[in-house]
């Protein structure tokens, strides 16, 4: 999402009062309100691909209450999961114990406070902002790792020239076998056996200056 896109945040409540109360309070504090009326209306919404990353549900609601809409949502949860916030005027344990096991991530009871409801939207906004930028660097570990080549298992070798046997049967140098499966780049140089072997007037001169240590 981009600084200038205003967060989504649905708000189901069949009380026209409630209702346009929390459309008015989220939308001055910045943010982008869908409102319903019914369960079913608000399940619709969630399902969608460019779904609200957030929604606030009333427990009571026609055709679907909130504790089903829920747990309708967590059971086809996507990548993406929706922050939900229970609004209800139920206050027992007990009701509070089954809105959260239904897969409700926050609880909020009637007459609820603005000063606490904005706050507890402002918690789910960061959450939102944090799971989707834990996603972002999933994949981009998971592209790199798709990138990086590896040698391994065991690689036939000639005992004589040192060519290694690709996966083809055909017979490579070492560096073309190792550039083709790995990200390694090669920097030619002559080590001493070989410069002794190929050029012997040049090595022994060179071993024949004197120290100046």
């Amino acid at each position: 999402m981009s600084q200038d896109e205003r967060m989504k945040v649905l708000v189901a409540e069949d009380d026209s009062t409630s209702r346009t109360l929390l459309y008015a309070v989220l939308t001055k504090k910045g943010y982008e309100v869908i409102a319903v009326e019914n369960g079913a209306d608000a399940l619709e919404a969630l399902q969608k691909e460019a779904h609200p990353p957030i929604a606030i549900l009333d427990w009571m609601m026609p055709q679907m209450d909130g504790v089903n809409v829920i747990k309708n949502l967590r059971k086809a949860e996507r990548s993406q999961p929706v922050y939900i916030i229970m609004l209800t005027t139920k206050h027992s344990k007990s009701d509070i114990i089954t809105a959260l096991q239904s897969g409700a991530n926050d609880y909020l009871a009637k007459p609820f406070d603005i000063g606490e409801l904005t706050a507890r939207v402002s918690v789910a906004k960061r959450m939102v902002e944090l799971q989707a930028s834990l996603a972002d660097k999933i994949k981009e570990l998971e592209t790199a790792n798709d990138q990086i080549k590896t040698l391994s298992g065991i690689v036939p070798i000639c005992a004589n020239c040192k060519n290694i046997r690709d996966d083809s049967g055909y017979w490579r140098q070492v560096e073309e076998y190792v550039s083709n499966h790995s990200e390694a780049v090669f920097s030619h140089g002559i080590c001493p056996d070989c410069m002794e072997k190929l050029y012997p007037d040049i090595w022994k001169n060179i071993n024949e200056q004197p120290n100046e240590d």
